[in-house]
């Protein structure tokens, strides 16, 4: 008798408990990815051609930050502050508190930043100073303009209902690089709009939902063995996956079983895991400072940003930060002192987070998405108005890291930054292209649900090649 290979056996094993069955190309999928890559591999097995970027650390900021007020010059607003603007637009028409609008100056000082001269605010002046690392993009839309929708169409590619979001998609697509952390992780202080799906998988495989973090004292509840030793939680475990094996025979078409029977695995792992990946003793006082950091501190966007890093440097896939969350945030209707108030938190440790990448050697590996659900108003219902509303014809995002240029800029919106006009750039088009730097088309990455394939992008997207390396 020729004996298997373990991981010849294991498919073997695979093959014969959900052959046909929904569950077999998930099951499979990872199975595969897990064999043929190892931590800090950069020639994943779901690649469909060369990665530039190894992971994604996707930074949001809830609420709608002010393109104009950023990111987006514009002297005509300035010269014409308090003129009537009559909007030209299909959405504008019968749009409440639209009849009559008047053009509203920026809050903030727009000047050249470094030697290649992108002119920005001083709203963030530590993301400025880093400008010449930036491919910004001033000309981004999105397809609606409420904060549920626009956050859900910016995670998952949908703006009404349900889908896998881009962290789900990136872990189903290329498989972890570390057996014992998740592949997703978001650290989020407070749930954002759309709360859980935001990070939810949807009809992948559940295994590759976000696993959420909560910045604190106790960032992961639970997560200290209740056991002795490691060996009884072994056989312990040991006994509940033969239970559940064939409790899941006799119910091959349960996607939910299957996740948390993986779930028990990952669990564990983490337990070891993600204590240190958590911990920041051993960080410098120097890199403590580059986040705006005190040293025992466990919350705060510099908190954020410094365990993002050392969790990519672990090889977990996709980490997102998102900045507040429903309440409390970006959405400066009544008055855009809540940006001065805002911008601080985030400014100084996005900065460091792309210092300490660069000095690290992991800048060229990570890609460093910033975006917001969309942008704010270049007007108001009268010019004396203090606040912005929400505003989805054209924002500012920007990408950093692995595969994109430095110190660009591309696309523009109009003289007053009321529509992107230049090279626009869609949420899908946006999605594309970071799927691209990962390895992977967004056009192949899909998954049959429901009688038809599904993918991150929909029908739709281009990548924007204008900015990559």
């Amino acid at each position: 008798m020729i004996t298997q290979p373990f991981q010849a056996q294991r498919r073997t094993f695979l093959k014969s408990s959900v052959a046909g069955s929904m569950l077999m190309s998930g099951l499979m999928h990872e199975l595969l990815a897990a064999e043929n890559q190892s931590p800090g591999s950069s020639n994943a097995a779901g690649t469909h051609h060369p990665a530039k970027a190894k992971s994604v650390i996707f930074l949001f900021m809830s609420g709608g930050v002010s393109h104009v007020d950023s990111f987006d010059p514009k002297p005509s607003l300035i010269r014409d502050h308090g003129k009537e603007v009559t909007l030209d637009h299909p959405e504008a028409r019968n749009r409440p508190g639209y009849e009559k609008l008047y053009l509203k100056k920026p809050d903030w000082t727009f000047a050249p930043r470094g030697n290649s001269g992108i002119e920005t605010s001083d709203l963030f002046p530590h993301v400025s100073g880093q400008i010449d690392d930036i491919t910004l993009i001033r000309s981004m839309h999105t397809s609606h303009s409420n904060h549920y929708n626009a956050t859900l169409g910016m995670h998952t590619g949908s703006f009404a209902f349900a889908r896998p979001s881009i962290g789900a998609w990136l872990s189903y697509g290329l498989g972890t690089m570390n057996q014992n952390l998740p592949s997703f992780i978001v650290l989020a202080p407070q749930m954002p709009y759309a709360g859980t799906q935001v990070w939810a998988s949807d009809f992948l495989p559940g295994e590759h939902q976000g696993t959420r973090v909560v910045p604190g004292s106790e960032p992961i509840p639970n997560l200290v063995r209740r056991v002795p030793t490691t060996t009884r939680q072994e056989m312990e475990l040991a006994a509940l996956k033969e239970i559940n094996t064939n409790h899941l025979r006799n119910r091959l078409d349960d996607p939910q079983l299957i996740a948390r029977m993986k779930s028990f695995e990952t669990a564990f792992g983490m337990q070891s895991a993600m204590p240190e990946a958590l911990d920041l003793a051993s960080e410098t006082d120097n890199t403590l400072s580059m986040y705006g950091m005190e040293r025992n501190q466990t919350e705060g966007f510099g908190w954020q940003c410094l365990v993002a890093r050392r969790l990519v440097e672990r090889g977990v896939r996709f980490v997102e930060l998102i900045h507040t969350g429903s309440s409390g945030n970006w959405d400066s209707h009544g008055n855009m002192a809540d940006h001065r108030r805002l911008a601080p938190q985030v400014d100084q440790p996005i900065a460091g987070l792309i210092q300490d990448l660069k000095q690290r050697g992991l800048f060229d590996d990570v890609l460093i998405v910033w975006t917001t659900e969309f942008g704010r108003t270049p007007f108001n219902n009268t010019a004396e108005n203090p606040g912005r509303e929400h505003h989805n014809w054209g924002f500012s995002s920007w990408l950093a890291g692995a595969g994109v240029k430095r110190g660009h800029v591309h696309g523009a919106t109009d003289e007053h930054g009321i529509r992107a006009v230049e090279q626009p750039v869609h949420v899908h088009d946006f999605h594309a292209t970071i799927l691209h730097l990962m390895g992977l088309d967004h056009t192949r990455l899909t998954w049959r649900h429901a009688g038809r394939d599904y993918r991150l992008t929909d029908v739709h997207g281009e990548v924007v090649n204008d900015i990559l390396t």
